[in-house]
């Protein structure tokens, strides 16, 4: 029961595809990342039963991963399958007053969309990277406004369950968090808009952008916030106290933009990454006690240096 034994069953199987050895920094915003054992596009519905089953099956690990927006892959990979969504999940229609979304579109287009269409309610996820599926196992959005505001249901898959429809006010939305990945694996969700004025869209959306071309450093790769803002308090303004804005490691830049932003300057590996996370930490806990929590996700082996 191995991921090669994965790999031959899954080759030739599926209207999408498995690689094998596929390097994670060519999936990742970061640009960082060693190998995945696989790495499985899911075309279809009939795709991520087969997928999810064979991968029990030869009891080989496994995630999912979007567009890697918010993620920092370890320099030696990831010893499991990878599992993302491709043609049938990348379609998003109007039904009404709702956006009917599959959770492998990106939410810049549907934001784009929802705008040409004149319908309000996603103007706060102007700039945001990343999928719509993302943004739901995350609660993605501004200071004010979040995805989870707005969806009247998301449907997910188990492998015991099949397909599950989980009404909005059903989830459990947290700062930056969801309780969604916990039930399954995020397939489609619709969002409540309303009809508006475009002029007023438009203003909102330019309005949104300005404030993050203000405050994030959009030019170099990154996976955005790297820490939850603590309670009360930024965790920016925590590490730039600390003395940290502008501290590097290797290749890695703690962001002289936003100091919550960990930048990758070039030839950045995953190490150093995680050296000026534990710098940052490890700094505001000594000057402030507290204990920042990281909003990026880990994936792979980590090891002490």
């Amino acid at each position: 029961m191995t991921a090669s034994a994965a790999y031959s069953r899954l080759l030739g199987s599926l209207s999408g595809s498995v690689k094998a050895g596929e390097a994670l920094s060519r999936h990742t915003s970061y640009r960082i990342g060693g190998p995945a054992a696989l790495f499985v596009e899911c075309a279809t519905l009939a795709d991520l039963h087969t997928v999810t089953s064979v991968l029990a099956e030869e009891d080989v690990e496994w995630t999912v991963l979007g567009k890697g927006s918010n993620v920092l892959v370890s320099d030696d990979g990831y010893d499991g399958a990878i599992v993302t969504l491709g043609r049938d999940f990348k379609r998003h229609v109007l039904d009404g007053d709702h956006l009917r979304t599959g959770a492998a579109v990106m939410l810049a287009a549907v934001v784009q969309d929802a705008f040409k269409m004149g319908l309000s309610g996603l103007e706060f996820g102007v700039g945001i990277p990343g999928t719509v599926g993302g943004a739901l196992a995350m609660n993605a959005g501004s200071r004010d406004r979040w995805i989870g505001s707005i969806v009247e249901s998301v449907t997910v898959f188990s492998g015991t369950d099949g397909l599950v429809r989980v009404r909005g006010s059903e989830v459990a939305w947290g700062y930056r968090h969801s309780d969604l990945p916990a039930r399954g694996f995020i397939v489609e969700c619709v969002l409540r808009v309303t009809e508006s004025d475009a002029v007023d869209i438009r203003r909102a959306m330019e309005a949104s952008l300005r404030r993050r071309k203000r405050n994030q450093p959009l030019g170099l790769p990154s996976a955005g916030s790297v820490f939850v803002n603590p309670e009360g308090d930024s965790a920016g303004r925590l590490i730039e106290a600390a003395g940290l804005k502008g501290a590097r490691v290797g290749g890695a830049q703690v962001s002289d933009v936003h100091a919550n932003f960990i930048v990758n300057t070039g030839g950045a590996t995953a190490r150093d990454v995680v050296a000026l996370i534990r710098m940052a930490r490890e700094a505001v806990k000594d000057s402030n006690g507290i204990e920042l929590r990281p909003e990026i996700r880990f994936l792979g082996t980590f090891l002490e240096s």
